[in-house]
C-alpha cells in the first residue's frame, strides 16, 4: 500500500470519526431539547387545569371539581383526560374523539399524591408523550390526570435530521478523500521526483547528477538537500578513490621500472654494478614502506585496535629527535626538542612514535639546508601540546582547504604540495635525504591522532615555514573513558565555528580512500 493511499485513508478515517461523533452529538442534544419541550408543555398544562379545579366536600368526603371545558386550558395538539380511581375517563378534551380509555393505563399504578410520571406509550397506532398527575387533596388522591401529545413531529424532525446528516456526511466524507488524495499527491510528487532521479542516477553511474529541490525549505526540501549533499560526498569519495586507485599505480609502477631498468643493465653488463645494486635497494625499500603504509592504513580503515598503556611524552620525543639527528645531520638542519616537564598519556607507544617520526620527517624532507625543525611539548589545561615547526617554504593556503573527506587536503592520501616545496625535497635528495616519499605520511599521522581521541591542526605562512600542532590528552589516575573525554574542554588554540564539531567527536580511522 503507497503512502499516498495510506495517507487518503488515515484523513478520511480521522473525518469519519469526526463527523459520526459531532452527528452522534447533534442528534442526541436535538432530541433530548424536543422532548424537554414537550414534557414542559405536557406539565404547564397540567398545572393549569390543576390549578382551575375546585375542592367540595360531601360530609367526610372530599371531591375535586375540574373545569368541564378542559380544551380552553390545553396548548395546541395536546390531548387531555380526566381518570376516577376506578381507571375510568370522566371526562377529556374533544381532540380526544371516541377514544375512552386512559393513554396509559400502566402510569396509573405509578402515580402518587406525590409524584408524576411521563412515558411513551403508542395509542392508536401513533406514538405520543404522556405526563400522567395525580388530582388530590391533602395527600388523597381522588383521581387521575393524563396530558398526551404526538411525537410525529419529533420523530420525523430526527427523520430528517439523521437522513440529512448521513448523505451530508457521506459527500462531505467522499470530498474530504477526493481533496486528501490530491494534497497528498501534490506533497509526495517531489518524492517521487527524488525516487526517479536515484534511480537514474543508480542506473547512469552519473553521480555529477543531483536532485531538483523545491522552493519551499519545508521536509521535502530538506530531504532533497540532505541526498544531494550525500552525493556530493559520495562523488568526493568515489573520485578520492579513483585519484587514489591512480596514484598508488604511479607509486608502485616507478620503482618497478627502476628495478627492471637496472635488472637489465646489470644482464647487458655481465656484472655486479655497485650503482644499479644500490638504486634497486633504494628502489626496493622505497616499495617496501609504500606497501606498509598502504597495509597500516587498511587496517587502519577497518578498525585496527590500539594499546592503552602509559607513555611518557616529553621522554618519547627526546628520544625521536636523537634517533632523526643523524638523517637532520645529513641534509645540514638543525634538530632540538623543547620539553617542560614530564608529560604522561594514555596510549599506543609504537603509534605515537609512528606520529613523531611521520612529522619529523616530513619537516626535515621540506626544509632547507641551514634551516632548523623544533619539536616542542608543553602542556595546556588537561592537554599535552606536541609542536613540530620547521623553517621551510610553507604551504599556499589552498592546500590547507578541507577536502573530500572534511579534512585539509595534505591530510589526504597520495596528497602533495607541488612547486616550491617540492624543489625543497628534491635539494635535499641531493644532500643523502630521499627527496620523494609515498605521500601517505601526514595521512596515518591523522589516523593516528584521531585514534588517540586528539586533534591535529597545521599552521602555515610562506616562506616562513609550517607548525603541525597535536593536541593529546593528559592520562589521568585511569585510562580515559568515552563519558571523561567527551567532558574535556577544547584545546585552547582550537578555534571553531558553533556548527563545528569537538575533535573528540571524530576519535575513530578516517577514511580518505
Amino acid at each position: 500500500m503507497s503512502i499516498r493511499l495510506r495517507l487518503t485513508l488515515w484523513y478520511s478515517l480521522v473525518l469519519a470519526v469526526m463527523l459520526i461523533v459531532l452527528g452522534a452529538g447533534i442528534y442526541t442534544t436535538l432530541s433530548n431539547n424536543l422532548r424537554n419541550n414537550i414534557d414542559t408543555q405536557l406539565s404547564d398544562t397540567a398545572d393549569r387545569i390543576l390549578s382551575a379545579s375546585r375542592v367540595r366536600q360531601f360530609s367526610n368526603i372530599l371531591q375535586v371539581d375540574v373545569p368541564e371545558e378542559l380544551d380552553i386550558f390545553k396548548a395546541p395538539g395536546v390531548a387531555v383526560v380526566v381518570i376516577d380511581n376506578d381507571h375510568q375517563v370522566v371526562r377529556k378534551s374533544r381532540n380526544v374523539g371516541v377514544f375512552n380509555e386512559p393513554f396509559d393505563p400502566e402510569a396509573l399504578t405509578m402515580v402518587t399524591p406525590q409524584n408524576s410520571v411521563t412515558h411513551d406509550v403508542t395509542v392508536g397506532g401513533a406514538q405520543v408523550r404522556v405526563f400522567s398527575a395525580p388530582i388530590a387533596v391533602s395527600d388523597q388522591q381522588v383521581g387521575y390526570l393524563q396530558v398526551a401529545a404526538s411525537l410525529d413531529d419529533v420523530t420525523e424532525s430526527l427523520r430528517q435530521l439523521g437522513v440529512l446528516m448521513l448523505v451530508g456526511g457521506g459527500i462531505g466524507l467522499l470530498a474530504a478523500a477526493i481533496v486528501g488524495a490530491f494534497l497528498a499527491r501534490q506533497a509526495l510528487q517531489p518524492m517521487d521526483r527524488i525516487t526517479q532521479t536515484a534511480a537514474t542516477i543508480a542506473r547512469a553511474r552519473d553521480l555529477d547528477r543531483r536532485v531538483p529541490q523545491p522552493g519551499n525549505q519545508d521536509e521535502i526540501g530538506r530531504l532533497a538537500e540532505t541526498f544531494n549533499f550525500m552525493l556530493d560526498r559520495l562523488d568526493g569519495l568515489f573520485k578520492s578513490q579513483q585519484r587514489f586507485v591512480a596514484d598508488i599505480s604511479h607509486e608502485l609502477r616507478t620503482p618497478l621500472t627502476t628495478i627492471r631498468g637496472n635488472v637489465d643493465l646489470l644482464r647487458r653488463m655481465g656484472g655486479a654494478d655497485p650503482a644499479s645494486l644500490e638504486a634497486i635497494r633504494a628502489e626496493t625499500d622505497r616499495m617496501t614502506r609504500l606497501v606498509g603504509d598502504l597495509l597500516l592504513l587498511a587496517q587502519a580503515d577497518a578498525g585496527l585496535p590500539m594499546r592503552r598503556e602509559a607513555i611518557e611524552v616529553d621522554r618519547l620525543a627526546n628520544e625521536m629527535v636523537k634517533q632523526v639527528q643523524v638523517i637532520a645531520g645529513a641534509v645540514d638542519v638543525a634538530l632540538q626538542c623543547e620539553t617542560t616537564e614530564p608529560l604522561v598519556i594514555n596510549g599506543d607507544p609504537d603509534r605515537v612514535r609512528q606520529l613523531l617520526l611521520n612529522l619529523i620527517d616530513n619537516a626535515i624532507k621540506y626544509t632547507p639546508p641551514r634551516g632548523q625543525v623544533t619539536v616542542c611539548v608543553a602542556r595546556e589545561d588537561n592537554w599535552v601540546r606536541l609542536d613540530v615547526s620547521d623553517t621551510g617554504p610553507g604551504i599556499p593556503p589552498e592546500h590547507l582547504h578541507p577536502g573530500p573527506n572534511g579534512v585539509p587536503l595534505i591530510f589526504e592520501r597520495f596528497y602533495r604540495v607541488e612547486k616550491s616545496r617540492s624543489r625543497v625535497a628534491a635539494l635535499n635528495a641531493g644532500n643523502g635525504r630521499p627527496g620523494s616519499g609515498t605521500g601517505l605520511g601526514l595521512s596515518i599521522a591523522h589516523w593516528i591522532v584521531q585514534s588517540h581521541a586528539g586533534r591535529i591542526d597545521v599552521q602555515s605562512e610562506a616562506g616562513k615555514g609550517t607548525t603541525f600542532t597535536v593536541w593529546l590528552p593528559l592520562k589521568k589516575a585511569d585510562a580515559y573513558t568515552d563519558e571523561v573525554l567527551a567532558a574535556l574542554p577544547m584545546p585552547p588554540s582550537a578555534v571553531r565555528s558553533p556548527d563545528a564539531a569537538h575533535p573528540l567527536d571524530t576519535a575513530h580511522p578516517v577514511d580518505a580512500a
